[in-house]
């Protein structure tokens, strides 16, 4: 159904709670007037008496929850290609100041060593533990059938039979980054409309370039990676082949090192004919390269080595854990000296960056520990301890697993402390902003003043979680360096004993529930994805992570999942702008993530169109989270450009008791003077939570503490939109 032309149409946009349309447009009969299954328009199916909302405009909506999901299989695909995506989020949180090609480099070689560390796993399994010392010992190869047929091979053999492993494991995100990104591609605005702020790219970059170059060069990373780790074991006893083979190996690892650094030839968005023939011929020619390194391992006559593990494969598990805690810390170098001389504000944020890039380092290399260790677990079932111990994975990843656990346990020893610390802090503030909400509050109105006085108090912790993850990130860096100490050959319980006097049987008891925690951290991302993709209301929680995550584009990852801004911020777009075109003007109207993704929206709307065009949002987390995290992006200069943009025809409707949505210019009061000159003074406009502490007359409970819920039932937020809604109609 459309409307007739002159009509203003209510465009609501949902966030990552994954709301149906009839929770959107509060009407129990809808239809879909344009879009797809993974993200579509809606509108009340004609004839229905509510089609509707204040002020008479028409109820429309923009789902777009299945768009970052979509299926079981993407949904899961997301929890293995975690650390991925945040790597790619690292790269969209740099401080808004110079330095930019630095700090985009350290993100860049930070993603090719999880790419590097992503095969090292896959090979510490396939080539170490099974190849080199299960296939040697015949209690390892009792009743394994699917084992015993390699029994006795030649090593080289085994080697060569087992690379297929990694192989096939390359073979798989390299399929999961080349897939099409649904119909996302496909989706363009109407005209190009850039604005002097980097938001507007979101979703207007076409990226198809840049990641095909990243992913052929991460391609290339990675079977350089198997390549070295099979040379670097025959190097020392084999002809001369595997040394000239090493040789090439390295040189190919190099150059992709260096392309990955030169932004303004990879970031291109158009063609380059030069850069995209060499980096496909840089992949080409590893993957042949891959091809011969295995038929020389397997053909080379020349004695291996008797017994440990696989002859340097414990020094490049170590070398690259040292080579990632070397670029972490240049991160934060780099992060500190950019924010060096600027003003307090969010120019001087970009603290999230390393966080992110540490988090992403050091759950990949916990779940390779864990991964290594369950396989070495499976394989050692009812052996001997002196079998156990020689087939058991490299120190290495037994120091990445008690540096693991450590930094949990630390972080949540220090969240707990912070937790209790500020609380009594953060209930006066909320005690005194209930008192000044409900001044005359009746005596039987007490416990639900402290009920209302503990939400804002548990609302403002958000704050504190920017330190929290400062802390969690440095110990997490320390964990990573701590791994280097297994090339020494000790124990982390020896060490820890020698240097504390704490039993090292305490310590590895610590490993273990270590290695658990991780093993129920990733048990718990796979249910958490799959419960999320059936699920509406675990979505509300669990989906975040991937909604949020999935929003920026694809910069330093090619692995990551596809970005579904691309799709989104150009459909909507279109939408406006076809409205618009038939005569209408439009309130848009954002909740949560949908008030960021309108605003890169209205970046790129044509401005005749904006000029028809009011924007509301709500619980919206612009100022809390993305113009902290994000200030390159997100900062005080694009908010202002997005309100220039459409007249200053914008509302923020915010809550106290809101952990997530926040005030975006001023967090004054209704009725106190705004501390902001100019139009913007005006956007914020706090709501009290709840409306009132007594039971009403027709109720038989007090009022909800809504908090981050959605507000279209709340006749405040109608009564915001009748208000753009006449603005719109005295403009015209």
């Amino acid at each position: 159904m459309e409307s007739a032309s002159g009509d203003v149409v209510e465009l609501r946009v949902h966030g990552v709670s994954g709301a149906g349309a009839e929770q959107v447009l509060d009407r129990p009969d809808v239809s879909q007037v344009a879009g797809d299954r993974s993200g579509g328009f809606y509108r009340v199916r004609p004839g229905y008496p509510g089609a509707t909302g204040a002020g008479g405009v028409v109820l429309e909506a923009y789902r777009w929850n299945d768009l970052p999901s979509g299926t079981a299989v993407r949904t899961l695909s997301l929890v293995f290609l975690l650390p991925f995506m945040l790597s790619n989020v690292a790269i969209w949180m740099r401080p808004a100041t110079a330095g930019a090609l630095a700090f985009k480099a350290l993100c860049r070689l930070l993603a090719v060593t999880l790419t590097a560390l992503y095969v090292l796993t896959v090979a510490g399994v396939a080539l170490d533990l099974v190849a080199w010392k299960c296939l040697a010992m015949p209690t390892c190869l009792s009743g394994r059938s699917w084992l015993s047929w390699l029994g006795g091979r030649p090593v080289g053999l085994r080697l060569a039979v087992l690379s297929l492993v990694p192989v096939a494991a390359v073979a798989v995100i390299w399929r999961l980054g080349a897939r099409p990104a649904g119909p996302f591609a496909t989706f363009r605005p109407p005209a190009a409309t850039e604005g002097r702020h980097e938001l507007s790219v979101v979703g207007r970059w076409d990226r198809a370039p840049l990641v095909a170059r990243l992913r052929a060069i991460h391609v290339a990373v990675a079977f350089g990676t198997l390549n070295l780790v099979l040379l670097v074991a025959r190097v020392g006893d084999g002809g001369a082949g595997a040394p000239a083979l090493l040789v090439v190996t390295v040189a190919g690892l190099a150059t992709c090192v260096v392309l990955v650094c030169l932004h303004p030839q990879i970031d291109s968005v158009r063609a380059h004919r030069g850069i995209d023939r060499f980096t496909r011929v840089l992949r080409d020619s590893s993957c042949a390269l891959t091809v011969l390194v295995v038929v020389v391992v397997a053909a080379d006559p020349a004695p291996w080595p008797d017994g440990g593990g696989l002859p340097g494969y414990s020094v490049t598990v170590a070398a690259l854990f040292a080579t990632q805690t070397c670029l972490l810390l240049t991160l934060w170098g780099v992060v500190l000296s950019m924010r060096a001389g600027q003003p307090e504000g969010g120019a001087r944020r970009g603290y999230g960056a390393p966080v992110i890039a540490s988090v992403a380092t050091g759950l990949a290399i916990a779940f390779s520990a864990e991964l290594v260790y369950r396989v070495a677990d499976l394989l050692d079932r009812n052996a001997p301890t002196a079998e156990r111990l020689a087939t058991s994975p490299p120190l290495p990843y037994k120091w990445a697993i008690f540096g693991f656990f450590l930094a949990v346990m630390v972080a949540l020893v220090v969240g707990a402390g912070t937790v209790l610390l500020s609380r009594p802090g953060r209930r006066r503030s909320a005690a005194a902003s209930v008192a000044r909400d409900f001044p005359h509050a009746p005596p039987e109105a007490a416990p639900r003043l402290r009920q209302v006085e503990k939400a804002v108090a548990r609302a403002s912790f958000t704050e504190l979680l920017e330190p929290l993850g400062v802390v969690y990130a440095f110990l997490a860096g320390l964990g990573m360096a701590t791994s280097a100490v297994g090339l020494l050959g000790v124990y982390p319980g020896d060490v820890v004993e020698r240097l504390t006097g704490v039993p090292s049987g305490l310590v590895n008891f610590g490993v273990t529930v270590g290695s658990y925690l991780i093993a129920a951290t990733l048990i718990a991302l796979l249910v958490g994805g799959l419960f999320a993709y059936r699920t509406m209301e675990f979505r509300r929680y669990v989906g975040v992570l991937w909604d949020l995550g999935t929003f920026w584009p694809r910069g330093t990852h090619p692995f990551a999942p596809p970005c579904y801004a691309e799709r989104a911020v150009p459909e909507l777009s279109r939408r406006i702008t076809w409205l618009v075109g038939q005569g209408h003007r439009v309130v848009l109207t954002g909740h949560s993530h949908g008030s960021v993704l309108l605003a890169a929206t209205v970046l790129q709307l044509p401005p005749a169109v904006g000029e028809r065009v009011a924007l509301l949002t709500y619980g919206s987390p612009l100022r809390r989270l993305y113009q902290r995290q994000f200030p390159a992006y997100v900062g005080e200069g694009v908010l202002r450009e997005v309100g220039d943009r459409i007249g200053w025809r914008w509302l923020n409707l915010w809550r106290d008791t809101d952990p997530i949505g926040s005030w975006i210019f001023c967090p004054h009061r209704v009725g106190e003077p705004s501390s902001v000159a100019g139009p913007a003074g005006s956007v914020d406009r706090r709501l009290r939570d709840p409306w009132d502490v007594v039971v009403p007359p027709h109720d038989s409970v007090p009022p909800p503490i809504l908090g981050h819920w959605p507000g279209e039932f709340d006749p405040r937020f109608a009564e915001a939109v009748r208000e753009l809604a006449d603005r719109l109609r005295r403009a015209g």
